[in-house]
Formats: structure tokens, C-alpha cells, sequence
């Protein structure tokens, strides 16, 4: 009698599925493709719901109905929202109109550097092929520059047509936080009776990686921008501010975040002092902005790590950024933990049972 061994093979049948379920996603991601400013307001809407649920359930805890915690929550936030209008909102603006208006400044000096460059190069090195090389790096620092100031001034002009997602997604948030349980057991009640279990367990699983990993990505994006700020202040860089945050949200991209988050201090720093020291103070700052995100800050939040293929990652995060944006980016490691677990059981015949 042949000996067979249990879950060496995936049976036909699920490979089928398989399939199904990547033309599935592979429609989904068409249509979110098509729908990328509403889907953009809802993921916000869903994020921020994600992050204040743990809230809403802890004053629930004390014998307070969820519609009485969603407004006292909402009171609070509230209060927030003003201080940061008062208080953070003018500082943030005045820091952005700074900038714009050195911007010129900043491209023009671009183009200088480009040409003062292009006259070093001794005549005697300067044949036709290597002088058509320097005539296309030239223009192309031209059209980079042109490119960097169309894109400086046009983010306002994004930011303006985001208020929308702004001002609806509190509404939003709210109906998601108030209709939770009853979506849940509405879609439980879809679920076969004899997969219900596995299948909410497995939401249940998923549900703690992705809301740990979002409420600690967001806790170390805004560690990362204080200490980044505080740093380059201390520093004397021009736009502190404007660097932090950009330092915070590219904290958000695995392997060459860190890369990238210093890359606007180095600019301005060098356009301001063009000193090497001020550079080399840069970098070991933020060297030790991110040994303590990495080694201590990242440890405590992250108890759980998502144990994640570094290639799937990278995969993940370019093709789900070129769909979604900065959404797509944030969310890769989420969707690829949850696709794992589900994987998981799904190797393991949890379904079949």
C-alpha cells in the first residue's frame, strides 16, 4: 500500500482557488487604480478608525455605552484640533512659505553648480561623445530643477483639494467606529457556519498584526520627526520642521527609509554652509535618531514581529506605493502579514476541516 504524507501537496482543487483569489485582488487593485481620491479617503478614514478603536473599547470598559465614548473621544480630539490649529498649524505654514520663497534661490544655484561643473572638465577629455554626455547631464539638471519647483508649487494646491478628505473623514470614522460590531456580525453571518470559526479566528489574528503594526508605525513616524526637528535645530539647518516631518513619514519605508529621510537637511544644509563638517554633524545625528529606532524604540512598540520575507516586502511596497501612493506604502507590510496568515492556515488545511 503506497504511503502518502498529509499536506505534502496542495490538493488541485485549492490551487484553483488560488487563482481566483489573485484575479480577485488583481480586480480590486484595477478598481482602486480607477477610484485612487475615494479610496484614498477611506483607507484615512479606516486608519484613523483603527487607531481609535483600542480608545473607544477602553472607555466602553468603564460601563459607558459606545455612543457616549465616541462623543466624549471626539471631544477630546476636539480640543486637540484646535491647539493644533492655534498653535502648530501657523508654524507648519510659515515654515512651507519659507521654503517657496528660497526656492528660486535653491534652483537657480543647482543650475550654477551644474555649470561651474560642466567648465572644470579639461579640454583635452572633452571629445564629442563625452561633451554630447555633459551637454545631456546639463539639460537634465535643468529639467530636474524646473520639475522640483512645478512639484513645490503644486503641493499646496494638492493639499487644497485633499481638505475634502480631511473635513469628511472625522464623518467617516465616526459611522465605522459607531457601526463596528454590526458590520463584524453581519459579515460573520455570511461566513458558512462550519468555516465561521477558523475564518474569525483568523480575522482575529489579522486583526491584531495590522492594528499593532499601524498604531506602532505611526508612534515611531512621530518620534522620528520630534528627534529629526529638534536635531536639525540645534544644528541651526534651514526648515527644521519641514525636514522632520518628511524624516517622520519616510520612516515608513522599510530598508531605504533611512536613506531618504536625510536627504532634505543634507541639501539645504550644504546650500546654506556648503561645509563637510555640518554634513558629517547631519548624518551622525540622524545616525543616532535611528539606532534608537531601531535598537529601542521599534523593540518596545513592535512586540510581535511580523517576520516578513525581505523580498515579498520590497515587492509589496513598490507595487502596492505605484497603486495607492503613500496609502499603498503604508499599508504594504499590513496586507502582506495578512495574506502570510491567511496563507498559513490555508497550507495547513484549515479550511477543509
Amino acid at each position: 500500500m503506497p504511503l502518502t504524507h498529509q499536506g505534502a501537496h496542495i490538493p488541485r482543487n485549492d490551487y484553483g482557488k488560488l487563482i481566483a483569489i489573485i484575479l480577485l485582488l488583481c480586480l480590486l487593485a484595477a478598481a482602486g487604480y480607477a477610484l485612487q481620491h475615494t479610496i484614498s479617503c477611506f483607507l484615512l478614514s479606516w486608519i484613523i478608525a483603527y487607531l481609535l478603536d483600542p480608545l473607544v473599547i477602553k472607555i466602553e470598559k468603564r460601563g459607558i455605552t459606545r455612543a457616549y465614548a465616541l462623543a466624549l473621544l471626539y471631544r477630546v480630539l476636539g480640543v486637540l484640533t484646535v491647539f493644533f490649529l492655534t498653535f502648530m498649524l501657523p508654524k507648519i505654514t510659515m515654515n512651507w512659505d519659507a521654503f517657496l520663497r528660497e526656492l528660486p534661490q535653491y534652483l537657480q544655484k543647482i543650475k550654477q553648480i551644474a555649470m561651474e561643473w560642466k567648465g572644470r572638465i579639461p579640454d583635452r577629455y572633452g571629445s564629442e561623445e563625452i561633451q554630447w554626455l555633459l551637454d545631456k547631464a546639463s539639460a537634465n539638471v535643468d529639467t530636474a530643477a524646473d520639475k522640483t519647483g512645478a512639484w513645490a508649487y503644486g503641493f499646496a494646491g494638492r493639499i487644497f483639494f485633499n481638505l475634502f478628505n480631511i473635513v469628511l473623514s472625522p464623518i467617516l470614522v465616526f459611522f465605522m467606529l459607531y457601526y463596528k460590531k454590526t458590520v463584524i456580525e453581519t459579515l460573520a453571518s455570511w461566513i458558512p457556519e462550519q468555516r465561521r470559526a477558523i475564518v474569525l479566528g483568523i480575522g482575529q489574528e489579522v486583526n491584531g498584526s495590522i492594528g499593532g503594526y499601524l498604531r506602532g508605525q505611526v508612534f515611531v513616524s512621530i518620534i522620528v520627526a520630534l528627534l529629526a526637528s529638534l536635531a536639525l535645530f540645534i544644528i541651526n539647518i534651514p526648515h527644521p520642521l519641514f525636514c522632520g516631518i518628511f524624516a517622520g513619514a519616510a520612516s515608513v519605508l522599510p530598508f531605504i527609509g533611512v536613506i531618504i529621510a536625510v536627504l532634505p537637511a543634507l541639501f539645504f544644509a550644504w546650500f546654506q554652509y556648503q561645509s563637510v563638517a555640518v554634513l558629517l554633524k547631519i548624518l551622525a545625528a540622524f545616525g543616532v535618531i535611528y539606532f534608537l529606532e531601531g535598537y529601542i524604540i521599534k523593540p518596545l512598540v513592535f512586540k510581535k514581529s511580523m517576520d516578513l520575507n525581505p523580498l515579498v516586502t520590497i515587492i509589496m511596497v513598490m507595487a502596492l506605493g505605484e497603486l495607492l501612493g503613500f496609502w499603498g506604502i503604508l499599508l504594504a507590510l499590513p496586507i502582506a502579514a495578512a495574506m502570510k496568515i491567511t496563507w498559513k492556515h490555508l497550507i495547513a488545511g484549515d479550511f477543509g476541516r
